[in-house]
């Protein structure tokens, strides 16, 4: 069981992050913790590890904990067994087996005589089988440091698991092998995920957000349904709150010209009746703080009914205000871009695919580029970008514009300021304000145009990603996604498809998330 009351934490520069935060997981319960990015998710998942302190409330667990992270360079120096946790015991067992039966070597096996074989055991499930365990962790691949720390689940076998963002740098095999654990674990777990088909095998969803944290019991697909019905009725307020200001303006006028009508009525009758000149000022100024009244009265209801307004918009999903708007006029739909016979790349006489590569990319066209890790996916999008050119076999391009965004964004300068990242992009040549209005499309609002690009968020980079893309005279002939979901929230995610949807032409996607590829339309594959 773990329970978490009216936990607050804020971080060290004094910000807060997240108040009184209630919430439980129950023995066994498969729950997952979702929210937009920097709600503070992972931060959470930290202090109930005990990595983290909070700065008021308190964690209650009666079970043994388990801690996967999301990021592993803090390991690198460890090996695989410091990693695992079993460096000590597997050291003792040793020795116990040769003969060095001593009180500190027992104390430290703690009878746990079968811990060679689960480890054995933990790798051979997670596809790491014969790796050494003396080897360090910064030499592995980003797939197999989250295997590591998963194999260490059945290592170690804690009733409760705290998970964050397990399926990022699997490929589709190992991303099936998790989900396999999770369907038949019988640890508690608490997961931070955007992987919509794992979302979809947990318990219930917790949605960390600034209003606090919200529980619904179900899988991802019946919160969806659920916040599409709070977003309708959202919409439903909003419209009526619109419809309620606009009476309100209109009270305000005919309320104001009334008056006005009134006063200069009574003031024509006053000349007609010869009042003196110092009575006329002073009805005069009665007539003036009257009609000043009635106007702060409505000024102050409209106002109040524009706070609530301007609130509940806040609220709204900012998923479809981003459009790409490109001019798709200068895409030619189905003109051949490449065209490869036979290709290969290597060094000296060794190849990288065993047989040699044939395909051919129309514009319009989309595809998604799948192979293992190491299979060569990176060099053929050299390739089909005109960066390198095969060392076997012939590939012809046409005249085409492409560029390729890996799931850093590293097209982003972090020296520059937003708005300095924009300009660099600029070949149409926009004005100032022009850029600025781009850039709001893309919600970067006034107070961010001078912000560093290092201090952006994976959401904001892919945002602002995109919103350079049409600062250019003409849309690209082909955009190349690597792994593009791997640093996105679920909002972020929706955004990314909408706007790639805008999109017409072609798309080469390098992603493990089926759902991505499901929804940007993938027509076919290129398997290496």
């Amino acid at each position: 069981m773990l329970i978490i009351q009216n936990l607050t934490y804020i971080h060290p520069d004094k910000e807060l992050l997240f108040k009184n935060i209630n919430f439980a997981v129950n023995h066994r319960e498969k729950v997952a913790l979702i929210g937009n990015n920097g709600t503070g998710k992972s931060t959470l998942l930290k202090i109930i590890a005990g990595i983290f302190a909070p700065t008021e409330g308190q964690v209650y667990t009666d079970n043994s904990l388990y801690y996967v992270p999301q990021i592993f360079g803090q390991y690198n120096y460890l090996t695989v067994a410091q990693a695992l946790q079993i460096n000590d015991k597997l050291q003792a067992l040793n020795e116990i087996i040769d003969g060095n039966l001593t009180e500190a070597n027992i104390a430290m096996l703690d009878d746990d005589w079968t811990i060679e074989e689960r480890y054995i055991e933990a790798l051979k499930y997670w596809q790491l089988e014969g790796l050494d365990l003396s080897q360090k962790i910064g030499t592995l691949s980003g797939g197999q440091k989250t295997k590591i720390f998963l194999a260490g689940i059945s290592i170690h076998q804690p009733e409760l698991v705290l998970l964050d963002e397990p399926s990022n740098h699997l490929d589709t095999a190992a991303r099936q092998l998790l989900y396999d654990f999770i369907r038949s674990t019988s640890s508690a777990l608490l997961v931070v995920s955007h992987d919509r088909i794992l979302l979809n095998l947990l318990d219930s969803i917790c949605e960390l957000s600034k209003r606090g944290m919200t529980v619904y019991g179900g899988n991802y697909d019946f919160y969806e349904a659920q916040k599409e019905i709070e977003n309708q009725a959202l919409q439903h307020n909003v419209k009526n709150k619109e419809k309620e200001l606009h009476k309100a303006k209109e009270k305000e006028r005919e309320t104001l010209e009334r008056q006005q009508k009134l006063n200069a009525r009574g003031k024509n009758q006053h000349k007609k009746e010869g009042m003196p000149k110092i009575m006329m000022n002073k009805l005069k100024n009665d007539a003036e703080k009257t009609t000043s009244r009635l106007k702060d009265v409505h000024t102050e209801k409209i106002n109040a009914i524009s706070q609530t307004l301007n609130e509940l918009k806040r609220e709204l999903p900012d998923i479809d205000r981003i459009k790409l708007y490109f001019d798709n006029s200068m895409l030619h739909k189905g003109k051949i871009l490449i065209c490869a016979n036979n290709i290969n790349f290597g060094y000296s006489k060794q190849l990288l695919w065993k047989e040699p590569l044939n395909f051919q990319l129309t514009s319009g066209e989309r595809i998604a580029l799948k192979g293992l890790n190491g299979s060569g996916k990176t060099t053929l999008i050299k390739i089909i970008s005109g960066e390198i050119e095969p060392v076997a076999g012939k590939i012809s391009r046409a005249d085409n514009q492409s560029i390729y965004i890996d799931q850093d964004y590293s097209l982003i300068n972090n020296q520059f300021t937003v708005y300095e990242q924009s300009q660099q992009f600029n070949c149409a040549t926009l004005q100032e304000h022009e850029i600025k209005i781009r850039l709001s499309r893309f919600l970067f609002t006034k107070d961010d145009w001078e912000k560093p690009c290092e201090m952006l968020s994976g959401g904001e980079k892919m945002r602002l990603m995109l919103c350079c893309l049409t600062l250019n005279n003409r849309p690209p002939d082909i955009i190349i996604l690597d792994e593009p979901t791997n640093n996105l929230d679920i909002q972020n995610i929706e955004i990314l498809i909408n706007a790639v949807n805008d999109y017409q032409g072609t798309l080469i996607v390098v992603s493990h998330d089926r759902y991505f590829l499901k929804k940007v339309n993938i027509e076919r594959d290129i398997c290496l």
